[in-house]
């Protein structure tokens, strides 16, 4: 308490010449004129673990990043985990948006579309984040950070994307009603898997001869279709309904 108090006090230095009457509005006035260090603090550390990786990134360097003391990046989230974990929460409007477009999609399983749509529902809004210089390096923390055998990456995992998870396989399952719920949660795997390859992909534009330029918007669409194709192929065939057999007609 006495280094994060010795820090505070640093942060706003009076003037020689203030009065000590006029010190405390002095303070005042030079705190708002200062950005919102709080968001300044998520953003550095998004930024951070996106760039570096979790493990590899300190409290003393988000600081730095955030342009603020130290003591700060304890006092408004606590230990490092809790500020990862706070990055998901001020993000989870995304995975709201995913489930807002998943429940507008018909699970009509007789409909070519239905599976499409799914799948569209599932990567636009991710792939729209991408694309944004505000959504860019929570997207990239995401692609690179979820799916290591991390207890942080594992909390994050359970709060947040599980259930958006178990809601696009209960989708994929009534949309395709033949195949089981183990089969449909791993083409949802796989879907991930696909996905976030795009986000983090620095090599199709090198492998493409620059026929192929990173981050496309119009790779959107292949993106579904590959996805849609591969979870068709995968699966097994739905049973094809037999037709009727007519009664031969009387001779009259």
């Amino acid at each position: 308490m006495c280094n994060f108090a010795a820090q505070m006090s640093n942060t706003v230095m009076p003037l020689a010449h203030e009065s000590p009457a006029l010190r405390p509005a002095a303070r005042k006035r030079a705190f708002a004129a200062r950005p919102d260090r709080k968001r300044a603090i998520l953003l550095a550390a998004e930024k951070l673990f996106a760039q570096r990786g979790y493990h590899a990134v300190t409290i003393r360097q988000i600081a730095d990043e955030a342009g603020v003391p130290s003591a700060l990046v304890g006092y408004y989230y606590g230990q490092k985990h809790e500020l990862f974990h706070a990055i998901f929460e001020h993000w989870n409007s995304t995975i709201e948006e995913r489930l807002a477009a998943l429940r507008a999609v018909s699970r009509d399983p007789a409909s070519a579309q239905t599976l499409k749509r799914i799948i569209e529902a599932f990567t636009g809004p991710v792939l729209r984040l991408r694309a944004s210089p505000e959504g860019e390096y929570y997207a990239l923390l995401v692609a690179r950070e979820l799916f290591h055998e991390l207890a942080e990456a594992d909390r994050v995992l359970r709060a947040y994307f599980d259930p958006l998870a178990h809601a696009f396989i209960d989708a994929l399952q009534e949309a395709l009603p033949h195949a089981t719920r183990g089969q449909v949660a791993w083409c949802y795997q796989f879907s991930v898997g696909a996905m976030l390859h795009h986000l983090s992909d620095n090599r199709v534009e090198r492998l493409s001869r620059g026929q192929s330029k990173l981050r496309d918007p119009a790779a959107a669409a292949l993106l579904v279709d590959f996805i849609v194709a591969g979870i068709r192929g995968a699966l097994p065939r739905p049973p094809q309904s037999r037709p009727r057999k007519t009664p031969p007609r009387r001779q009259s």
